[in-house]
């Protein structure tokens, strides 16, 4: 027996266990502190009454001879792909509905998609990176290369030419940073994808927080994006699907190695190794897509978006230069006092018993700065605003 020896290259997962350990040892330590968590990733309002009818209805229907289904299509079921496809023509977006394959997330698939890539191709992450890209790739033995996201950018790195890369990793809105590409940015790296033969795997879990009408959600709506990028989505953010599993992915037919299409390689790909989303989940996630779904939806990011807007209030109010919370519900902060990122999260815990994440475990470039998060309960919210504005920087 022999394994992948490139699971050693791994490091482990220090951000999230050094955060909790930080955490629990201070709890230990203070057992009546009211410690608040901006850290999380993860969303915390119930999921949409119309996603939950819709599922309820389903199992009703798996109950009964004339309703049940077994396996579905490996594409995701057609009501589905349809629902999407309708989505998409939000943003003047022309999909086929065999370009669209239903997936149990983005994360999975972010991972899954690299099967059908050499692991001899160049891939270029930006640094600070959500660390599934970095990680999945380590595992298949890639030759990474990073692009610099830093704050002379604006954490929104644009291509460099004398870099050669064949598949390029791009995530608007930004997890961690809360960036978002406007349209001519995104041209360039199509532009720069197309001359070099590459393919930009495109993460949109993000896309429904954006509110500026003059920002993009999907990269098709760059013209020959379609002929060099894979899309990413998740319904985890926009929905609550967090605990609930659903996303999909687009491979548009116009994507080709040659004559090779990676959408029938991806379509075989997922007809060996997936046998597809259940469809209770499918009938929850085409709600998503109705008009009383889609306003259910947008109300439960309205609020998260009102909680960003009072953490971006409170850091205006104290000069802290940030990044995010318009179009993400993200906040990527500079530390206060030139402090280092774990430095700051000892101090925020230690005098207002607020959790954070340090952005020096999303990369080098994420030393000094702090990513908060909206998602949360408005007491809470408000409650770490003031703590916020008491504290002496």
């Amino acid at each position: 027996m022999k394994i992948n020896t490139n699971y050693q290259n791994l490091k482990d997962n220090y951000l999230f266990a050094e955060i909790a350990r930080r955490v629990n040892e201070y709890k230990a330590n203070n057992p009546s502190a009211d410690v608040i968590s901006l850290g999380i990733g993860d969303v915390t309002l119930p999921l949409p009454a119309a996603c939950v009818e819709a599922m309820e209805k389903a199992s009703a229907e798996m109950g009964t001879t004339e309703g049940f289904r077994g396996y579905g299509p490996d594409h995701g079921y057609e009501f589905l792909s349809s629902a999407i496809q309708n989505y998409y023509k939000r943003f003047n977006v022309s999909l086929e509905l065999k370009e669209i394959f239903v997936s149990d997330g983005a994360k999975s698939d972010v991972s899954n998609i690299l099967d059908i890539f050499s692991a001899d191709n160049t891939v270029l992450i930006p640094d600070p990176v959500y660390p599934v890209y970095l990680d999945t790739n380590i595992m298949d033995g890639r030759k990474i290369v990073f692009i610099n996201a830093n704050e002379e950018n604006d954490f929104l790195p644009l291509p460099d030419k004398s870099i050669k890369a064949d598949i390029i990793y791009i995530c608007s809105p930004n997890n961690p940073t809360g960036a978002v590409y406007d349209r001519e940015q995104l041209k360039a790296w199509v532009d720069y994808a197309l001359d070099n033969k590459a393919v930009i795997l495109y993460d949109a879990a993000y896309e429904a927080f954006i509110s500026d009408p003059d920002l993009p959600h999907s990269i098709y709506e760059i013209d020959g994006a379609k002929k060099c990028a894979i899309e990413l989505c998740s319904l985890s953010k926009i929905a609550g699907f967090t605990g609930t599993r659903c996303g999909y992915t687009i491979v548009p037919f116009d994507l080709k190695s040659g004559d090779i299409s990676l959408n029938a390689m991806w379509l075989r790909r997922k007809g060996t190794k997936f046998n597809g989303v259940p469809y209770i989940i499918q009938r929850g996630a085409e709600a998503v897509f109705s008009d009383e779904g889609f306003k259910q939806c947008m109300q439960n990011i309205d609020y998260y978006m009102q909680n960003a807007k009072l953490i971006a209030d409170a850091l205006d109010e104290l000069s802290i230069k940030y990044i995010g919370g318009k179009n993400s519900p993200y906040i990527w902060l500079k530390c206060p006092g030139g402090r280092k990122s774990w430095e700051f999260f000892d101090y925020l815990l230690n005098n207002a018993n607020i959790v954070g994440t340090p952005g020096a475990g999303f990369g080098e470039n994420g030393e000094g700065f702090f990513r908060l998060t909206s998602f949360g309960s408005r007491e809470n919210i408000i409650k770490a605003v003031d703590r916020i504005k008491k504290l002496d920087f």
